[in-house]
């Protein structure tokens, strides 16, 4: 079984959903309607190597509430995440245990392998 969490208005993830194929093995979690649980955020950061890599700095509110001023720490990271849904980076796709995050075109890439095995 494949997660992927996203927006449903994110474009982006419009189109990686696309290229990745929508397949009954993958389940896709809208992170506006339901929020990641912090068991689901800590096993996403354990794979991904930090709740850093699962952040988003292009969310609107990064500026807005002075975020790129400040020096932030894990927790920091983590407690943002969990309290406001733009701040995960998107879209995070999870294939068994691997996590891959973002629209690279070599993570989306790698994301597509891993589901076609």
């Amino acid at each position: 079984m494949a997660k992927m969490y996203q927006l449903s208005s994110c474009s982006t993830c419009q189109r990686i959903r696309k290229e990745l194929g929508e397949g009954p093995d993958l389940e896709i979690i809208n992170i506006k309607e339901r929020a990641i649980t912090p068991e689901e955020l800590a096993f996403l950061a354990e794979r991904a190597g930090s709740y850093e890599a699962l952040f988003s700095r292009r969310a609107m509110k990064y500026r807005s509430l002075g975020l790129a001023d400040q020096q932030l720490t894990e927790a920091d990271y983590r407690r943002l995440i969990l309290e406001e849904y733009t701040f995960l980076k998107r879209p995070v796709t999870v294939v068994g245990d691997q996590v891959f995050v973002g629209s690279a075109k070599k993570t989306t890439a790698a994301a597509k392998e891993a589901l076609n095995r």
